[in-house]
């Protein structure tokens, strides 16, 4: 099986709850330029997902959402 790179983002709330995402690297570890810098951030709906996905499934419906997404962006 082909390895996936994932990378974990931590969101912590002032209330003390926090969250944990994954998804695939956006800023490469090797660049430091401020080009990559965060401008923003947004969450998409909840959607529920099967328990037994495979995550090469999850990444798969995660690219289709980011194709839709860049289409809508302007």
């Amino acid at each position: 099986m082909k390895p996936i790179p994932l990378q974990l983002v931590t969101i912590q709330l002032e209330n003390g709850e926090h969250g944990v995402f994954v998804g695939l690297p956006l800023i490469p570890e090797h660049t430091g330029s401020k080009e990559n810098q965060v401008s923003e951030l947004w969450f998409s709906n909840i959607k529920d997902i099967p328990q037994n996905m495979s995550v090469d499934q999850l990444i798969a419906l995660v690219q289709a959402q980011l194709c839709r997404c860049k289409g809508e962006v302007h």
